[in-house]
């Protein structure tokens, strides 16, 4: 039996920011880290962002939402239920028991790995992938890399909050990339 998911109404989520803990200092010295715990704890809060992400994506035609490791484990499972869609994570090395794609990346002191199963994407099926936070955008693109290896089609990437001033959307491109809540500064 296919079901077909409903579409939501218009969600207004700028609400969402005020569920949002701005934490000073972490994790270091300078950086204001925006902790979305005290959203998720919220279920009105928690459940108006899967509402809001699944309006987004419901004329997409989403086979799959894949999820990077943490907290793109959070959002998956709820948004892929929503879509009708099935979720895939994608993990730190030595995580996934079978076979595994993977690709290794630049951040901005060292270099960091994500690992897929070979057989989770199936050529020609539509993936959004979805995380917590967009910042420079450099975990999103090498999920995105492991996606079009196995021969997926990148629908979209999601995101809870966007820090806009780090311009990760730029190194997106040219991917439809939607985030619920931004912040310049």
């Amino acid at each position: 039996m296919s079901m077909q998911p409903e579409p939501a109404r218009a969600i207004d989520c700028e609400p969402l920011k005020k569920l949002i803990r701005e934490v000073p200092d972490f994790p270091k010295k300078g950086i204001l880290f925006y902790d979305i715990t005290t959203l998720l704890k919220d279920k009105k809060g928690l459940a108006t962002l899967i509402d809001a992400m699944a309006e987004y994506y419901f004329d997409k035609d989403v086979d799959l939402i894949v999820g990077i490791e943490a907290r793109g484990f959070i959002f998956g499972p709820a948004l892929a239920y929503r879509l009708n869609a099935g979720f895939v994570p994608v993990r730190k090395p030595k995580k996934l028991p079978a076979e595994v794609a993977r690709v290794t990346y630049d951040l901005e002191y060292g270099t960091d790995t994500l690992e897929i199963h070979k057989d989770a994407v199936a050529k020609g099926q539509r993936v959004v992938i979805v995380d917590d936070l967009l910042a420079t955008g450099g975990t999103a693109t090498a999920c995105a890399q492991l996606v079009k290896s196995l021969g997926g089609e990148v629908a979209g990437l999601g995101f809870a909050v966007e820090l806009d001033f780090l311009k990760g959307r730029e190194k997106l491109a040219p991917h439809d990339v939607f985030s619920l809540l931004h912040y310049s500064s």
